[in-house]
């Protein structure tokens, strides 16, 4: 699906879903799974590549060429966190730019302050609402096609409350933005306020964290309440942290993987997932 392409499936009422990928492998795997959409969090990145928490200490060229990985190796859209634009409008217009040539559909931007928290985590900040509302139009400003969507996220539910949130994304929405995040909605009836504000003017993107500040819902049920975007971000990483550790304490305790076998692919088995046979077949049509 191309980022036009994209523009259009986001017209539609039915929810897209989209898993969290933190690098090219977990990317591929989501396509194969039949997947419209991919969703790259900073947290994963800061999750999988630094070992660290989600407390911006990621940068800008680490998000963008995770992505331009991504995005050579799979065809689907990719909504992409650009964080707070990694500092000020310019620094904004800079990480659109960027993102946009390194292959991104969605590029979202949030109004913490810098360095930002997860979400979903307590004892965040927020800039002033004019400074969020120049970031927002400086980002539409440096996009080199209108294809490339902009995605406002505010955390203001947090630190100014609810209606204080719906106002700033009801100022993010009058620059032009193509979609709302209000990040970490407490609950359903939230959720509903959010969704009877602005679902029928704009698609809303809900944010499903395990064990986080937003109930957890299914796609069939946030699309009930009016998102059209659904993503969970974070449970591939900790999907994958879960297995890595009882694949390491196996071979810890036996010092073979045989235990763990029936709960692997083999050899050749990750070889067909990551398309080797047909890079084997390339080759050769060069004379490889």
């Amino acid at each position: 699906m191309t980022t036009d392409n994209f523009k259009n499936r986001l017209a539609r009422p039915d929810v897209v879903l989209a898993p969290g990928v933190y690098d090219a492998l977990s990317a591929l795997v989501a396509e194969q799974a039949g997947f419209e959409a991919l969703y790259l969090s900073g947290a994963s990145i800061a999750y999988t590549r630094l070992g660290r928490s989600d407390i911006g200490l990621t940068t800008f060229t680490e998000v963008a060429d995770t992505l331009a990985r991504i995005t050579e190796r799979v065809r689907l859209p990719v909504i992409v966190d650009a964080d707070p634009g990694f500092g000020n409008a310019l620094n904004t217009q800079r990480t659109v730019r960027g993102f946009e040539r390194a292959g991104a559909a969605m590029i979202q931007i949030e109004d913490q302050t810098f360095p930002k928290r997860c979400g979903h985590l307590d004892g965040k900040a927020v800039v002033p609402e004019r400074e969020m509302v120049g970031k927002l139009k400086a980002a539409l400003d440096a996009r080199a096609s209108s294809d490339t969507l902009i995605l406002a996220r505010t955390d203001a539910v947090a630190v100014e409350g609810l209606d204080a949130a719906l106002d700033r994304a009801e100022a993010y929405l009058a620059c032009g933005v193509d979609a709302l995040f209000i990040e970490a909605l407490r609950s359903p009836e939230q959720m509903d306020a959010a969704c009877s504000r602005f679902a029928h003017r704009v698609p809303l993107l809900a944010n499903m964290v395990e064990g986080g500040k937003t109930p957890i819902q299914n796609a069939d049920a946030l699309q009930k309440h009016g998102f059209r975007i659904a993503i969970f971000p974070g449970g591939t990483a900790r999907a994958v942290v879960h297995t890595l550790q009882g694949y390491y304490a196996s071979l810890h305790r036996h010092r073979t993987t045989q235990p763990w076998r029936p709960q692997m692919l083999d050899f050749d088995a990750l070889n067909e997932v990551i398309g080797t046979p047909e890079l084997m077949r390339i080759g050769k049509s060069y004379g490889d």
